[in-house]
């Protein structure tokens, strides 16, 4: 009898101090559970992971300059030695018409937003693959990985921007007032090199051809902007039928970086009345490749720890 007794006072006892311990410490459970359909950004989720975000970040910025010979010397070789080119061959060579600007300073102010929107979308594309060891082992919103590389890369921008500015005062030119809207057209790059990043992202996990063919894609793009010629050249009336014309210049800026590119060169180069509906049009163009990337992205995003 009083062993019967014993036991159930401790029995009572350990229940007692079991309540105490959990009401002392209290236990937070996250159930990570497959999300299905079409959906947008967990903003909660986002912020709960913006340190990792922080550190992805800066990881890709230590890697890009502390781990390599040259270092920061990558931002300026690249688009300086493209300018080169671009100058000799298609300035010198091919006389392309640079609106009355030289061909040196017209082409680097296009280069600069170019070799940004080239670098953030290749990294981006292949973050995910070479980062396939961490999706598979813990879990965090995956499109943190192709986002650091588009922040990142604003880092080799500012830096090719200084010099952008060292070469216009070279040549002796000043901005005009439609610097007021590079903040505008810095956002419209950084937007447009997201979306696009996040449709090459998830193709590249599901398809490795991705990955070979995006030094072909990238150049491709390039010379459907206008970074080596003025958008310009491109008439600003097409005969459709009869008595109809449209403006091919419209269909041209689907691609946004036509607008951020004439941009630039308007607000630096006073190339060109500031281009608004180039710009307009780029915008929303823009919009629908960040929501339609982001979209199909988070779609796949379930099957990415199976298939990197």
């Amino acid at each position: 009898m009083s062993s019967t007794t014993e036991d159930i006072s401790t029995s009572l006892n350990l229940t007692s101090n079991t309540e105490l311990v959990s009401n002392t410490h209290p236990t937070h459970i996250t159930i990570i559970e497959p999300h299905s359909g079409w959906r947008l950004v967990d903003w909660k989720e986002l912020t709960e992971y913006r340190d990792l975000f922080r550190f992805l970040v800066w990881r890709e910025i230590k890697v890009r300059y502390a781990q390599s010979a040259i270092g920061i010397g990558w931002a300026v070789i690249q688009p300086v030695c493209s300018m080169i080119i671009f100058t000799i061959v298609f300035g010198k060579l091919a006389k392309i018409d640079s609106d009355g600007i030289p061909y040196a300073v017209f082409a680097f102010a296009a280069i600069v937003p170019w070799t940004y929107f080239s670098n953030a979308i290749t990294d981006g594309a292949n973050s995910l693959v070479q980062n396939a060891d961490m999706i598979r082992k813990i879990y965090f919103p995956r499109m943190l990985l192709p986002l650091s590389a588009v922040v990142a890369k604003l880092v080799d921008f500012s830096i090719a921007m200084v010099l952008l500015a060292g070469l216009m005062a070279w040549y002796g030119m000043i901005p005009n007032l439609g610097i007021l809207a590079l903040p505008l057209l810095i956002l419209l790059m950084i937007l447009t090199a997201s979306g696009v990043g996040l449709w090459l992202t998830a193709f590249a996990v599901q398809y490795r051809d991705v990955k070979h063919a995006m030094n072909f894609v990238v150049q491709l793009l390039m010379y459907a902007a206008p970074v080596v010629y003025p958008a310009s050249l491109i008439p600003n009336t097409y005969p459709l039928f009869g008595s109809v014309t449209v403006n091919p210049q419209y269909f041209y800026a689907l691609n946004p970086m036509v607008g951020v590119i004439e941009g630039m060169r308007s607000a630096l180069l006073s190339s060109r009345p500031m281009p608004w509906d180039l710009i307009g049009i780029g915008l929303a163009s823009s919009i629908v490749i960040a929501v339609t990337g982001l979209l199909y992205f988070r779609r796949k995003e379930s099957i990415f720890a199976d298939v990197a």
